[in-house]
C-alpha cells in the first residue's frame, strides 16, 4: 500500500519544549512548524492523524534556568506551559492536545517504568557523577557543563548539541555547574538504575538498517556512529531533588531521568488528544499498543536524534512487542538568527509571539517554511522576511487577485459556471503532485514545497497578464474559457499551499472557493469564479 492510499492513523509527536521560557522562532521553525504543516496535509488529502505534544517539566534546565531568574522550578514551568501553549496557537500549529504536567501524566510514566522494573529489564550500576560538595549535590542534565569528549565543543550533560553523542556520567571534560560556575566540582560514585543499550544492539541496528535508505542523511550518519561503539548504560534514575519520584527499592530518595519518560509522556500526550477530539481510550497507552498499528512519526531536531532515535527506541523494544515503534524521524538542524546562534540569555532571540504580531502569520509561515533548516544551518532575517515574502509572495499574488477580480467584474460571470478545460484538468494534477512529493514523509521538505508557492502564483500570473491586463478581450467566449481555467488551476494552487498558508486558505473557504481537501487528480469540467483576497505586507522593521 502506497503512502498515498495508507489509512492508517498517524500519530505526530513533536518534541516536549522544556518549559523553562517561551517559544522563540528559533524553535517553531524546526519541528514544530514542519510537523503541522505534514498534519494539515494528511487531514486534507482524508488521511487519520493526531498531531500532539507537551511540556518536559522534568528537565533539571528548568532548575537551571529558575535559578538564574530569581524563580521557583514550579512557578516557571507553570508559566511557561501557559505561554509555550499560547504561542503554537498564536502561530496556527495544529495540535490536537497540549497535554498538562499532572497526576495522569505521572502514572503513565510510573506504570511504563515499573513495567520494566518488573520485568527485569533494568540494572543497577554504581556510576561516578560530577558533585559540588559544599552543597551536597550531583550535577548532571542541565545542571552540569563542560567539554564534550568526541567533538570537543562545550555540552551540557548527557547529550552534545553539536555532534549529537551521549556523554554519561563522568564524561564531560573540565565540568561545572550551571546554577554557580564558581562551585567547586568533583566527582562522587552513586548506585543508580539504568537500561543497558548494549542489551539491545541487534534490534536497534536491524532498524536503523531499515530506514537509511528514506531517513535524512545526518541523523542516518549519527546512527551509523553510534552504532560502531560500544553503547552506553542509559540512566534510569539519578539522584537528585527535581523530577517523578523513582518507584524502586534500589534507588530510594532519587528521581527518574527526565529523558526516561519521553515514551510515557508522547503516549499520555496521544490520550490527551484522543479526549479532545471526542475519543475514550481504554488507557493512556492504548494507542501506541502494537495491535492498533498505528504510524508513528516523530519530527525533532538533530540535538534530540540520540534519545528519540536510540534510548527511546530501546525502551518500546524493552517492553517487548507491546507498543509500536516509529515509521519515521524527520529531523532537522539548528535555525540562527542574523548567522548566530538564538541566544535566550544573551537577548539575540526573536519571540515568535512578538513576530506574529508585527507581520501577517501567513507571511511568517511561508519564510520560516522557504528556510526550513532541514539538512544545514539556515537563517532567519527579519529584513529577508520583508524583501521575500514582498517580491515572491505578496505583490505578484495580490496583482493577480485584481487582475481577476477585475476579469469578472468586466465579463459579468461571478455567478456563472465556467468551463474547465482537460489540459486545465492536466496542468492542476501536475501541481498536485509536485506538491504532494514534498509534504509525503518520503520525500519530505518544506523548503521546496514552499518554493512551488510563488513559482505557480508567477505563473499564472503570467497568464492573466496576457488575457487580462489592458481593454477587455472582444472574445467574451474565449475569455470566459481561459479565466475558468485559471480559477481552477488557482483552487489546486490555494489547496496544495493550504498547510502553510492557513489564512489566506481559510478566507478563500469562506468565500466558497476552497473545501479544504486536497486532491490529487482534479477533474471538475465547471467551476464558479471565486473572491481572491489580498495579502498583507510585512511590516518593515523599524
Amino acid at each position: 500500500m502506497t503512502e498515498r492510499t495508507e489509512q492508517r492513523r498517524t500519530v505526530i509527536i513533536g518534541p516536549p519544549p522544556t518549559p523553562n521560557g517561551d517559544l522563540h522562532v528559533g524553535h517553531i521553525a524546526g519541528p514544530y512548524m514542519a510537523a503541522d504543516v505534514h498534519t494539515r496535509f494528511l487531514r486534507a488529502t482524508g488521511r487519520p492523524v493526531l498531531y500532539t505534544t507537551g511540556t518536559d517539566d522534568s528537565q533539571t534546565y528548568v532548575v537551571s534556568s529558575a535559578a538564574k531568574l530569581g524563580t521557583t522550578p514550579e512557578a516557571l514551568a507553570e508559566k511557561s506551559w501557559h505561554d509555550i501553549r499560547a504561542t503554537l496557537g498564536l502561530m496556527g500549529i495544529s495540535v490536537d492536545g497540549f497535554a498538562p504536567f499532572d497526576d495522569g501524566y505521572r502514572a503513565m510514566v510510573l506504570d511504563f517504568v515499573m513495567r520494566l522494573h518488573r520485568a527485569g529489564k533494568l540494572r543497577l550500576r554504581r556510576v561516578k557523577l560530577p558533585y559540588v560538595e559544599a552543597t551536597g549535590e550531583f550535577l548532571m542534565e542541565g545542571l552540569v557543563s563542560g567539554g564534550c569528549p568526541v567533538c570537543l565543543a562545550v555540552s551540557r550533560g548527557g547529550l552534545c548539541e553539536s555532534c549529537g553523542h551521549p556523554n554519561n556520567f563522568a564524561e564531560l571534560t573540565d565540568p561545572r555547574s550551571t546554577v554557580d560556575p564558581t562551585a567547586d566540582v568533583t566527582y562522587r560514585e552513586t548506585e543508580i538504575l539504568v537500561l543497558p543499550l548494549e542489551e539491545y544492539r541487534e534490534r536497534l541496528t536491524a532498524f536503523h538498517e531499515a530506514k537509511q535508505s528514506t531517513w535524512r542523511p545526518h541523523i542516518v550518519q549519527l546512527m551509523r556512529e553510534l552504532l560502531a561503539r560500544p553503547l552506553p548504560d542509559f540512566p534510569i534514575t539519578y539522584p537528585a531533588g527535581w523530577g517523578i519520584p523513582a518507584p524502586f527499592p534500589e534507588t530510594a530518595g532519587q528521581v527518574l531521568n527526565a529523558w526516561a519518560e519521553g515514551m510515557p509522556a508522547s503516549m499520555y500526550c496521544t490520550a490527551v488528544a484522543q479526549r479532545a477530539r471526542g475519543e475514550q481510550p481504554a488507557s493512556d497507552d492504548e494507542l501506541w499498543l502494537a495491535e492498533n498499528d498505528i504510524r508513528l512519526v516523530y519530527f525533532l531536531g538533530f540535538d534530540n536524534a540520540y534519545f528519540w532515535g536510540l534510548t527511546h527506541l530501546a525502551l518500546l523494544l524493552a517492553h517487548e512487542g507491546r507498543y509500536v515503534v516509529p515509521d519515521a524521524i524527520v529531523c532537522n538542524e539548528f535555525y540562527e538568527l542574523e548567522n548566530e546562534k538564538f541566544s535566550t540569555s544573551k537577548g539575540h532571540v526573536v519571540w515568535t509571539r512578538d513576530l506574529v504580531r508585527e507581520a501577517p502569520r501567513d507571511l511568517v509561515r511561508f519564510y520560516l517554511a522557504l528556510t526550513a533548516p532541514e539538512h544545514a544551518r539556515t537563517n532567519f532575517s527579519r529584513a529577508a522576511l520583508e524583501k521575500i515574502t514582498g517580491e515572491r509572495l505578496v505583490e505578484p499574488w495580490n496583482r493577480l487577485a485584481q487582475l481577476l477580480g477585475k476579469a469578472v467584474a468586466e465579463l459579468g460571470v461571478q455567478r456563472e459556471e465556467l468551463a474547465v478545460s482537460v489540459a486545465a484538468n492536466a496542468r492542476r494534477a501536475a501541481i498536485a503532485e509536485r506538491f504532494a512529493a514534498g509534504y509525503e514523509l518520503t520525500g519530505y521538505s518544506l523548503s521546496r514545497t514552499a518554493d512551488l508557492i510563488p513559482l505557480h502564483i508567477e505563473r499564472l500570473l503570467g497568464r492573466a497578464e496576457a488575457l487580462l491586463d489592458g481593454p477587455a478581450p472582444a472574445d467574451r467566449e474565449a475569455c470566459a474559457a481561459a479565466l475558468g481555467d485559471l480559477f481552477a488551476e488557482l483552487r489546486t494552487l490555494l489547496a496544495a499551499a493550504s498547510p502553510i498558508l492557513i489564512d489566506l486558505a481559510e478566507r478563500v473557504r469562506a468565500e466558497g472557493g476552497f473545501d479544504g481537501t486536497f486532491t490529487l487528480v482534479p477533474d471538475e469540467t465547471t467551476i464558479r469564479p471565486f473572491i481572491v483576497p489580498e495579502l498583507g505586507r510585512a511590516a518593515a522593521e523599524s
